[in-house]
């Protein structure tokens, strides 16, 4: 595959998971407010700031994220094209961190969107909460596996970039996911770890 054809890929990821940041904020900027992951320790502050949610938003939510990270996907597969230029073992590193980030992500991300639907279905009770809630923690570990996934695939093409060992300047490693998602998620920004990965595939598809 020639390199225009992998930029191709890489712009692909970087629609993926602009698309992606859109469905968490779906979710996570509410009509009645913004919900914070703290908030369902109490039952009357979650009724409240989803008194006015759609129930069609969460759908929305869970098929936006699916197709977003199938874009993601071939964005992720570009990488490890990319990479077996330079380095088979992180390229091997690479295509497993995906699979290990995609296929129990599309799982998570359908879990939160469905878990919300469900609690604005059943009338956003207590009782409802407690549902979700136990719903939530029994399956959270697609969420662990993951993260796990994710950061192993960042830490490695930050390694291979910093290391000059592609055709990337070293210096654009600071566009690594890692450290930017880092500084959003402490910013309490919504999807901010989709948008420093559009930025990391961005930073790919400009200087590779």
């Amino acid at each position: 595959m020639c390199m225009n054809e992998m930029k191709v890929l890489f712009f692909l990821a970087v629609c993926g998971h602009l698309l992606c940041g859109i469905s968490d904020c779906l979710i996570t900027y509410v009509p009645g407010g913004k919900f914070q992951f703290s908030d369902i320790r109490d039952s009357k502050k979650m009724k409240e700031t989803f008194s006015r949610m759609p129930e069609s938003r969460p759908i929305q939510s869970v098929l936006l994220g699916v197709l977003a990270l199938l874009l993601i996907s071939f964005g992720g597969y570009g990488v490890f094209l990319w990479m077996k230029q330079y380095s088979l073992f992180h390229a091997a590193v690479i295509l497993i961190s995906l699979a290990v980030f995609l296929i129990p992500g599309t799982a998570h991300h359908v879990i939160c969107g469905t878990a919300e639907w469900f609690y604005l279905k059943m009338g956003r009770t207590e009782e409802a909460l407690k549902i979700i809630i136990q719903y939530f923690t029994r399956t959270a570990a697609t969420m662990a596996v993951c993260y796990i996934g994710l950061i192993v695939f960042c830490i490695t093409l930050f390694h291979a970039v910093a290391a000059g060992m592609t055709s990337m300047p070293a210096w654009s490693c600071v566009f690594n996911a890692l450290p930017v998602g880092l500084i959003l998620t402490l910013l309490h920004i919504g999807g901010g770890g989709n948008w420093a990965c559009a930025l990391m595939y961005l930073s790919l598809l400009i200087f590779s």
